[in-house]
């Protein structure tokens, strides 16, 4: 004996229509998502001359900052050279004599820069290209004393590697 098979039973001229609330709420989400992970902003840095960057990877997009390079023989702000170095140390005559980690020239620079640009001395960032040979001990120095005058995020900038 033959067996039916169950039919769900169906109104005829019912109207179907579709709903995409879930799916509305679906893709608002991964937009949000997606804009909150780009970047907006572009940052533009021209390297230095004579400042080899130490080479690096990271997933993380660049932030705008204050611009701080240091090569063997120089430390500028921006384009204005600060500090001279001689034999991997900023200058003695640019050292503060009551504290060794002061570099006077590179504070009077930010402090007029917090001055002139308060809106982006508020995110206290330091873009800092540093030249792979010179020692931690002088790259501290500037830490420091940016640290000082109020800016104590200070990202090293190196070169992508493959």
């Amino acid at each position: 004996m033959a067996r039916n098979r169950y039919q769900v039973p169906t109104k005829k001229n019912q109207s179907f229509t579709l709903n995409i609330t879930s799916m509305t709420d679906m893709f608002t989400i991964l937009l949000v998502f997606l804009l909150q992970s780009f970047s907006a902003g572009e940052v533009t840095l021209e390297p230095v001359g004579g400042v080899r960057l130490p080479s690096s990877n990271t997933e993380k997009n660049p932030i705008n900052g204050v611009k701080l390079s240091i090569s063997p023989t120089e430390l500028k702000y921006e384009e204005t050279v600060v500090a001279r170095i001689q034999n991997n140390q900023v200058e003695a005559s640019a050292i503060d004599s009551s504290d060794s980690n002061f570099i006077k020239p590179l504070f009077d620079q930010l402090e007029a820069f917090n001055k002139k640009d308060p809106t982006l001395a508020k995110t206290g960032k330091v873009l800092l290209q540093a030249d792979e040979s010179l020692p931690y001990s002088t790259i501290r120095k500037i830490m420091y004393t940016a640290s000082m005058a109020g800016f104590p995020n200070v990202k090293l900038v190196t070169t992508v590697s493959n």
